[in-house]
């Protein structure tokens, strides 16, 4: 459950872009911070590891409104999506409230995506989370890739490989060029806000 701070009427919610190496994630929150710079509270924070790096910033939306009185804080993370790396991915996963997973579309790629979703449901379960139960959308970035000429995998076998068990929301995207991640960034806090409108729900009756 999203931290509530009942003094100042705040609800903090984490979100997390998971997926694997080099597959967008940081491109997203990059185009992201870009985009709402006069919105964003903090700085763009980046641990660096040797090939890889885990990015966060908080985020006050203006247009999400209140949930019951409470005044709604983002916090966006990505994940270092280097195998090496995998107990900073549980660190940074602890305590999540809602989930991009963030797929690579290049051909060559079909199973380091496959190895990454499972490799986040594992850690999830590690930590006595459902993934099931936790909100998710499905990216399928760098579709621009068909462009220059090298081979993407279809949505539908994404789809097959990525999806088959959640069903949920997909978004074909290029995050370089910013194409539908605005449209990711929305899908996964209506859904996620959705799901912490009904825990607050449960907080007022208490």
């Amino acid at each position: 459950m999203a931290f509530i701070d009942m003094k100042n009427r705040l609800v903090q919610i984490k979100i997390v872009y998971y997926g694997p190496g080099r597959g967008g994630k940081t491109t997203n929150l990059e185009y992201i911070y870009g985009r709402f710079q006069d919105r964003i509270n903090s700085k763009m924070i980046s641990i660096k590891t040797d090939t890889d790096r885990t990015l966060f910033f908080d985020f006050l939306p203006v247009d999400m409104g209140d949930i019951r009185g409470f005044k709604i804080k983002i916090q966006l993370y990505t994940v270092p999506g280097q195998v090496k790396y995998n107990a900073t991915r549980k660190l940074v996963l602890n305590g999540v409230d809602g989930l991009v997973f963030v797929a690579d579309s290049n051909a060559d790629c079909r199973e380091k995506n496959i190895y990454s979703l499972k490799n986040m449901e594992e850690n999830l379960t590690g930590m006595n989370r459902n993934p099931a139960d936790i909100p998710l959308v499905m990216q399928y970035n760098k579709r621009d890739l068909s462009q220059n000429g090298i081979p993407v995998l279809d949505v539908e076998t994404l789809e097959n490989d990525l999806n088959s068990r959640y069903q949920a929301p997909f978004f074909p995207a290029s995050a370089i060029k910013g194409h539908n991640v605005l449209d990711t960034l929305r899908q996964i806090l209506i859904s996620t806000v959705t799901v912490i409108e009904n825990d607050l729900q449960c907080v007022g009756r208490h």
